[in-house]
């Protein structure tokens, strides 16, 4: 009987546990949460960490990069920041999450597109310069450096349907 008790409690724990796995919830697209996971997702991709070195390292000796994103159809939700410095002659996403700081736009981006767009943008549906041109990704920060860079400006961009997310609601 004791065996019995012991199995079925030992059954009843783990269709528990693969109940709360299986509806754990994913991050809410472009929350703190889901830049950290991206921040972790960039430093994977060796098209971002090796080919933005020389991209990184124009920070005006602050010894970083900010990339801000947020999602135009979620007014009120916060922004979320990627920091990337040149770390061991790669360019790498050291810390992610809500913004910390202003960006300094000459050396910074702020980027921002409708939730649909970030993820058609994510799925490889067309790349940085057609979204650019047609307005369907908006941005503010040094154009010249940007348009030098679409390659892994791409590679960035298609982060945003790897990492998985809730993109049916806003952060708020």
């Amino acid at each position: 009987m004791l065996q019995r008790n012991f199995l079925v409690g030992a059954i009843m724990f783990m269709m528990l546990i693969w109940s709360v796995l299986a509806f754990a919830e994913e991050p809410v697209f472009m929350s703190p949460e889901w830049a950290k996971q991206t921040c972790e997702e960039w430093n994977k991709d060796k098209v971002l960490t090796e080919n933005l070195l020389e991209w990184s390292k124009n920070d005006k000796g602050r010894g970083f990069k900010i990339l801000q994103i947020y999602r135009k159809d979620c007014a009120n939700d916060p922004w979320v920041e990627l920091k990337i410095q040149n770390k061991d002659n790669k360019a790498i996403c050291t810390l992610a999450g809500e913004v910390t700081q202003k960006p300094d736009l000459a050396v910074d981006y702020i980027m921002y597109a409708d939730t649909s767009r970030w993820m058609e943008m994510g799925k490889g549906q067309y790349g940085p310069m057609w979204a650019m041109t047609t307005g369907r990704l908006k941005f503010s920060g040094p154009m010249w450096e940007a348009m030098k860079n679409m390659g892994p400006f791409n590679s960035f961009l298609q982060l945003m349907g790897k990492v998985p997310s809730d993109t049916k609601k806003c952060n708020r």
